[in-house]
């Protein structure tokens, strides 16, 4: 643990007084500010424009799309993160993506850049105001040759100023006019922003890593928060997300809170994403079931006859989703030479389709509910064994 200690000598002097003095800078300003001015409708207004510009790029931009390249994206949304991104004073997309690719190789191991490891507030924030060597940046030359990106990474500062700072403050003063407006801009817009964002992405590294639920896996401690995707942007379905990286959605049910994916489909409405990736509905639900019977049978020995229970379970709901598929293009194909059957004919071919689809479903929630009691069984099993001396 000793190489993690920040003495003055590996202190990154730029990063942690950027990091102690913006917020600083941001409760101060904002005490000034609310004292001479007050607070109107313009002031949450901006905040919460700049709050999602910049926080969305980090986490639909720098994360899913650049990082993990779950979609493609048009260059008009790739400047739009490049430009709000920077905003989010995070470094380039290239040099976040290099630690953040680095760190799913490497996950909660030494190679880690932010592994909770070595403790929460080095996940969270310590890592960025400690130098330990040369920084590497690795295995992003696809990136590299992205004109966007590499136009990004050269400027970095002075896009981040431009956008994160000087922008909501000339938007300011265009809407409220005078120092008025200049200044609102500047405090919500700017300053008091970086901050939230700052540690709204940060809890990602740290609390997404600590708190919450392994649905999916433990070969890492990722886990899933409800409670901490309201705060960062959908994220906070962590194991769902180191488990299944490929995947768009970090919240892959339609009722999970996580504006990213939001905001990654209703672009493809647009033209603006395409290749929407998506794991297998039956690859998460037997990766789900696979997790739960391990829980339950971790450290004891499992009968035979439970196991082929479980192997029967788990056939039975890869057959129903396999079925599902196939009924569903079946239905499509249907749709599409419709025209050439009566309206009477239609009707009966289109029940008959829903009908086997419906039917897949049911087979798919019998092959949940057979696995529900074998768990329950097992547990009720557990509970009247015997205690041996």
């Amino acid at each position: 643990m000793s190489e993690h200690i920040a003495y003055p000598s590996n202190i990154n002097i730029v990063n942690t007084s950027f990091l102690i003095g913006m917020p600083i800078l941001a409760v101060t300003s904002l005490i000034y500010y609310s004292l001479n001015y007050g607070i109107g409708w313009f002031e949450p207004l901006i905040f919460v424009a700049f709050y999602l510009a910049s926080g969305l790029s980090i986490t639909a931009g720098y994360h899913r799309l650049f990082s993990h390249r779950t979609h493609k994206a048009a260059w008009p949304l790739k400047l739009f993160y490049a430009l709000f991104g920077a905003a989010a004073f995070q470094n380039s997309a290239i040099k976040w993506c290099s630690d953040h690719r680095r760190h799913h190789r490497k996950t909660d191991k030494e190679e880690d850049p932010y592994s909770v490891t070595k403790g929460f507030f080095w996940a969270h924030i310590g890592w960025v105001m400690v130098d330990e060597g040369e920084e590497i940046v690795e295995n992003v030359a696809d990136l590299q040759e992205d004109k966007i990106l590499a136009w990004q990474d050269r400027n970095i500062f002075l896009i981040g100023f431009l956008t994160g700072i000087m922008l909501p403050a000339v938007v300011g003063f265009a809407l409220i006019g005078g120092i008025h407006g200049f200044l609102g801009g500047l405090v919500y817009g700017g300053f008091v922003r970086v901050v939230v964002v700052h540690h709204a992405t940060f809890l990602i590294n740290s609390a997404a890593h600590t708190w919450g639920t392994q649905p999916y896996s433990t070969e890492n401690t990722s886990r899933d928060s409800p409670l901490l995707s309201f705060l960062t942007f959908g994220e906070g379905y962590h194991n769902f997300h180191h488990t299944f990286q490929a995947d768009y959605r970090n919240g892959h049910r339609w009722y999970h809170w996580d504006p990213s994916k939001w905001l990654i489909k209703s672009a493809s409405w647009f033209g603006l994403t395409r290749d929407l990736h998506k794991i297998p509905p039956k690859v998460i639900e037997s990766r789900r079931m696979k997790r739960a019977f391990d829980k339950k049978t971790e450290g004891s020995e499992v009968e035979l006859q439970t196991q082929q229970k479980f192997a029967d379970c788990m056939a039975q709901l890869r057959s129903g989703f396999n079925e599902l598929i196939k009924r569903r293009k079946e239905y499509k194909a249907a749709k599409l030479s419709k025209k050439s059957e009566t309206k009477d004919s239609w009707k009966a071919i289109k029940q008959g389709h829903k009908s086997r689809i419906k039917q897949c479903k049911i087979n798919i929630a019998s092959a949940k509910k057979e696995f529900k009691l074998l768990v329950q069984s097992m547990k009720l099993n557990a509970d009247t064994k015997p205690v041996t001396a």
